[in-house]
């Protein structure tokens, strides 16, 4: 097993990425999953101009094809040479399971691997995969905390020569969001719209920074949690403004329960308080969302969201059969949750 922790990431990527033919990139930061993933396949050596070298595919490609996985690694290049096969969008999909158990236990001589997958849960099964092979770097992607936004701060206004107020530094961090692209985004626009000045004052942040998180699903879902009917509103319609599918914020309240269970499990079944399961089970979370996570896990009992689990998977499913109602029933079924986790409260 190598697991490559965050601030381990760095070091790995000089000495020892080379070393590893597989990678299985994943985690709830999006953005930075992707950036890593770039960043392996940037060490590789494989050209990622050539489209015999590079093949990029969706796991959706394996759904109707469960050998193709097996059949890019394995087949020889036109030109020769070292591949790399890179694939988005990945969960627990079982031709990509079955097919990476068995690339781990025969790992190819000349082709790299590199799977980007969302937020898996422990014990699932591309995580078991990855994690029982020592052929296999795992490389999980939590939102950064407090020490990494400030280094993703510091390297970009370097950049621009620029220096920034302690007032300013915090209204900024309270601003970046849990997505690491997005908060580079942010940080760079800051750096050009300063560019010159020297130092950066409070009000350049407050006229320039427009909210990083302002249009992802944990604002929606922290809202929800909060049974803040009104900023969960305002959330809704910053998603919609912003074209992000309405799916993604059911997807995002649903893993936020999932992890609610489990993290109830644990209260009930050890007896132990709140803030104890949060230093465990929750210390990957944005620290701005920890207490928002702690309130709830007083408020919610296991069966309640046992249920709450029930209804937003059923959400799902409708949405998916009833596509042209997305919007609609994303809605509904959220501001129910957001009036129950109120009524809670």
């Amino acid at each position: 097993m190598a697991e490559i922790k965050s601030h381990e990431f760095e070091g790995f990527l000089q000495n020892a990425a080379r070393s590893y033919r597989l990678f299985v990139i994943y985690g709830p930061d999006r953005g930075l999953v992707s950036e890593r993933a770039g960043q392996i396949a940037g060490k590789t050596g494989v050209d990622l101009k050539d489209a015999f070298s590079l093949i990029k595919l969706d796991v959706g490609d394996l759904h109707n094809d469960a050998g193709r996985l097996l059949d890019e690694v394995n087949a020889i290049g036109l030109f020769g040479g070292e591949k790399l096969v890179w694939i988005r969008g990945a969960a627990n999909e079982k031709a990509l399971v079955d097919s990476l158990q068995n690339i781990a236990e025969n790992p190819p001589d000349a082709s790299f691997v590199i799977i980007e997958a969302g937020d898996l849960k422990k014990g699932s099964g591309l995580r078991k995969v990855a994690e029982t092979s020592r052929a296999v770097a795992t490389i999980p992607c939590y939102a950064d905390d407090i020490r990494a936004l400030n280094g993703l701060i510091d390297t970009g206004l370097a950049n621009e020569n620029l220096r920034i107020t302690p007032a300013a530094r915090q209204v900024l961090l309270e601003l970046l969001g849990g997505d690491r692209i997005a908060s580079r985004n942010e940080v760079r626009k800051l750096a050009l719209y300063c560019r010159g000045q020297g130092t950066i004052e409070e009000d350049h942040v407050i006229d320039i920074i427009g909210d990083a998180s302002a249009v992802s699903a944990d604002d929606a879902v922290d809202a929800i949690l909060k049974g803040d009917s009104e900023a969960f509103l305002n959330a809704m319609q910053k998603i919609a403004s912003s074209k992000t599918p309405m799916f993604l914020v059911l997807q995002g309240c649903l893993r936020q329960f999932q992890l609610l269970d489990m993290m109830r499990t644990e209260m009930d079944e050890k007896r132990v308080p709140p803030a104890q399961v949060m230093q465990t089970l929750g210390r990957h979370l944005h620290f701005r969302r920890k207490p928002i996570i702690e309130q709830a896990l007083k408020s919610w009992t296991a069966p309640a969201i046992s249920r709450e689990m029930n209804r937003l998977q059923a959400a799902i499913l409708q949405t998916r059969q009833r596509a042209s109602l997305e919007d609609t029933i994303a809605t509904q079924t959220l501001l129910a949750t957001t009036l129950q986790s109120a009524r809670k409260g």
